[in-house]
């Protein structure tokens, strides 16, 4: 197997989700941890190893590192895509890719003009059971598809901190759901319809955003897509997916650390409670996307989820933001 050295950058929550992928997969390997504050790549090097550097253009510069995860906060993710592009190295990076279009586009630019292999990070494509869902679609087990449904809902809200710096909901959340529903569809909507309210945290409503939000998106085969987000959930991390057809249905179920049902005298059903959040649910999606960019790499193709995805994503939610807003229904701008 080929080994690639891997440069990460960022040392935040998503770099601590990305360290102990890259030390377990046996074709990666981490040379460096980069941030501009040194103390804190000399943190994360601590518990993940490689190199701590505070210097990107020396970071890009060694013939160490043959690829790099850009695990930084979203406002950073274009300057760094077009620096490590510029150098020729291949990208993983984090979604979503911006929250504007147009600083996205700087970014497609920037891989048009230094075409590297470049991969966005929506890690619920590479969710097995979300994955095993989409080829039984695409195998046409349910015939024509007329409906797509998500529910995901997250067990409490997040600080109000980072709600203020995410985007609004539709752009931090639901856009992995829109994201995972078009790619099993297979189209981009033609029209959004989307709605929010505050139910759970009074600071988020204040801060115009939402907690709570209901989508619908239409597609050009006439297809309904039904998108269910929350920011609260009694019961742990909800995540279920159903494709309804002509000819059936399939569902993915919430995961539970045990799936067993008990019978007995004094009770129907007694179930392990659901997983408490996507660090846990999704914990084996993040090793496979990587893998996926190894292999992409290491095999001289293209990976399979590109910027052009990341784009529509981000289009399809600035859409939903809109109408959510406008309460009226939004056509996603492609151009």
């Amino acid at each position: 197997m080929t080994t690639l050295g891997l440069a990460l950058m960022g040392t935040g929550r998503m770099a601590d989700v990305y360290g102990p992928k890259i030390n377990a997969h046996p074709g990666l390997r981490l040379e460096v941890i980069y941030n501009p504050r040194i103390t804190s790549a000399q943190k994360a090097t601590d518990k993940f190893g490689g190199r701590p550097m505070d210097d990107l253009d020396a970071v890009l510069a060694d013939p160490k590192i043959d690829a790099v995860v850009i695990a930084t906060p979203t406002d950073t993710h274009v300057e760094y895509i077009e620096h490590v592009a510029r150098s020729g190295k291949p990208i993983y990076c984090e979604k979503p890719l911006d929250q504007s279009l147009d600083r996205v586009d700087r970014a497609v630019a920037a891989l048009r003009d230094h075409p590297v292999p470049f991969m966005l990070g929506f890690n619920r494509r590479f969710d097995p059971d979300n994955a095993a869902l989409r080829d039984a679609v695409a195998r046409g087990e349910i015939g024509r598809v007329n409906m797509l449904m998500s529910w995901s809902r997250e067990p409490s809200p997040p600080p109000i901190a980072y709600v203020r710096s995410s985007g609004g909901y539709f752009i931090d959340a639901t856009i992995h759901d829109i994201d995972l529903l078009c790619w099993i569809a297979g189209e981009r909507p033609v029209e959004v319809m989307a709605t929010g309210s505050c139910m759970f945290d009074d600071q988020i409503g204040a801060e115009g955003d939402y907690d709570m939000t209901m989508t619908m998106l239409k597609m050009p085969s006439g297809a309904l897509v039904h998108i269910n987000n929350s920011r609260a959930c009694a019961y742990g991390f909800d995540q279920r997916l159903e494709a309804f057809g002509d000819d059936g249905m399939v569902q993915t179920l919430n995961h539970r650390d045990d799936n067993l049902v008990r019978w007995d005298k004094a009770s129907t059903v007694a179930r392990q409670p659901l997983k408490n959040f996507f660090l846990e649910r999704y914990d084996q999606s993040f090793y496979s996307a990587l893998d996926e960019f190894h292999q992409a790499v290491t095999t001289d193709r293209a990976p399979s989820v590109t910027v052009q995805d990341g784009r529509d994503a981000l289009a399809i939610s600035l859409a939903c933001s809109q109408s959510a807003k406008s309460g009226k229904s939004v056509s996603p701008s492609w151009e």
